[in-house]
C-alpha cells in the first residue's frame, strides 16, 4: 500500500517484551495476548481527525533486537513522532532506550518539535525495577513527555496515543477514530471562516 503525503507516522521503539506491540494491538483492535511473540516489523493505520480533516495515523511497530540497524534508521527518517517504551519491571529496558533517543535526535537534528513519549509499560506488574520519578526525570533531561500504561489492564493507551498527538505543533489532530464530525460541526467551521484542505 503506497504512503499517502496526509499519513502520521508514528514510530514505537524498545527492548523486546517490553510491551510494544500489545501496546499498539490495545489501541487498534482493542485485544490483548499474553504470549509472547518477537515483531520484525508490523505497520498499522488509524482513521484520525487532523486540521479539521482527515488523515491516517500510521503506526510502525519495531523489532526489539538491534540485528537491523538499517531499519531502525529508515523508520526514525520517516517518522513524525516516537514512542519509547520501556517495562517498569525492567531497568535494562529502559536503559535501552538511550541509544535510540540518541539516533532520533542525530537523525532528526533536534527533538524540540517532534513529539516524543517515553512510556513505562506493564504498570499494572508489583516488581517494579523503575520508579516513576526516575523515569520522569529522564523523559525531563530527554525533553519528551512521559506516562505509564498498561496494555494488559488497557491503563492510559488511548491517552498515550492522544496526548502523543497533542504534542504535535504543526498539525492539529486528535483520535477521532471514524474521521466524521457532524453537520452541525461542519457549521459552526464554515460560520468561523475556518477553511479545510481536502
Amino acid at each position: 500500500m503506497p504512503e499517502q503525503s496526509n499519513d502520521y507516522r508514528v514510530v514505537v521503539f524498545g527492548a523486546g517484551g517490553v510491551g510494544k506491540s500489545s501496546l499498539v494491538l490495545r489501541f487498534v483492535k482493542g485485544t490483548f495476548r499474553d504470549t509472547y511473540i518477537p515483531t520484525i516489523e508490523d505497520t498499522y493505520r488509524q482513521v484520525i481527525s487532523c486540521d479539521k480533516s482527515v488523515c491516517t495515523l500510521q503506526i510502525t511497530d519495531t523489532t526489539g533486537s538491534h540485528q537491523f540497524p538499517a531499519m531502525q534508521r529508515l523508520s526514525i527518517s520517516k517518522g513524525h513522532a516516537f514512542i519509547l517504551v520501556f517495562s517498569v519491571t525492567s531497568k535494562q529496558s529502559l536503559e535501552e532506550l538511550s541509544p535510540i533517543y540518541q539516533l532520533i535526535v542525530q537523525i532528526k537534528g533536534s527533538v524540540e518539535d517532534i513529539p516524543v513519549m517515553l512510556v513505562g509499560n506493564k504498570c499494572d506488574e508489583t516488581q517494579r525495577e523503575v520508579d516513576t520519578r526516575e523515569a520522569q526525570a529522564l523523559a525531563q533531561q530527554w525533553k519528551c513527555a512521559f506516562m505509564e500504561t498498561s496494555a494488559k489492564m488497557n491503563y492510559n493507551v488511548k491517552e498515550l496515543f492522544q496526548e502523543l498527538l497533542t504534542l504535535e505543533t504543526r498539525r492539529s489532530m486528535s483520535l477521532n477514530i471514524d474521521g466524521k464530525r457532524s453537520s452541525k460541526q461542519k457549521r459552526a467551521d464554515r460560520i468561523r471562516g475556518k477553511c479545510s484542505l481536502m
